[in-house]
């Protein structure tokens, strides 16, 4: 279950949308909610995923059949906490992750670069947005919507997408299409990647993987 749900959270990731930079509204605290479209078969991997974001540090939630996935990341540190609920199995899993467990899980993932405007430009929901073209270091390509309307943090969705200088409303890769259903400015409480919450059994992340390359440990 685990490794599945792994594999689904890494694929997810790799197609998720954005970046930040010069607005005229700023936004440091709120949700985001993703809609996803895909062009690969991932079992169980949801239509729609959300990110709450406070400051530095957000959180990507998704669900998965019975387990629900919860990762959080601090854009500052590159630290970050990996939450997992079973439900049906009654397991409730943390792992802490150092820069160095973030940058090891992140390594298969593909590096965007040649971000390129093109300036044509249409309203992406309700957003003004400009199209890009970017390639990846794996010899894909894909194509972005950004826009300047609003300034939001780096978040755990947008990190891969630091060089565009704009906020990405929708991606397209040959993975998926990843598209903003919206933004909600709001308090979202205390994230944070060092505080594990109650009811959750703390373990490393050599531990995690452990169960994941042993499909959960069932």
């Amino acid at each position: 279950m685990l490794k599945s749900i792994k594999t689904s959270v890494v694929a997810l990731i790799l197609v998720s949308t954005a970046i930040i930079a010069h607005a005229q509204k700023k936004i440091t605290e709120g949700t985001l909610v993703y809609g996803v479209k895909y062009k690969v078969e991932i079992p169980n991997a949801p239509e729609e995923q959300k990110v709450k974001f406070n400051g530095d540090v957000s959180k990507l939630e998704m669900n998965f059949g019975p387990a629900s996935i919860g990762v959080f990341m601090d854009s500052k540190l590159g630290t970050g906490l990996l939450l997992v609920d079973i439900p049906v199995a009654q397991k409730q899993l943390a792992s802490k992750m150092t820069k160095a467990d973030m940058e090891e899980s992140n390594a298969a993932k593909p590096k965007y670069s040649d971000f390129k405007a093109t300036g044509e430009k249409k309203a992406v929901g309700g957003y003004n947005a400009e199209k890009y073209t970017f390639k990846d270091d794996k010899g894909g390509t894909g194509e972005l919507w950004a826009t300047t309307d609003v300034d939001v943090p780096v978040t755990i969705a947008t990190a891969d997408f630091k060089e565009v200088k704009a906020f990405v409303v929708l991606v397209e890769t040959s993975m998926a299409t990843v598209t903003l259903k919206s933004i909600t400015e709001g308090k979202v409480g205390e994230l944070s990647v060092t505080k594990v919450p109650a009811g959750y059994d703390e373990i490393s992340y050599a531990e995690m993987k452990a169960l994941q390359q042993q499909g959960g440990g069932e």
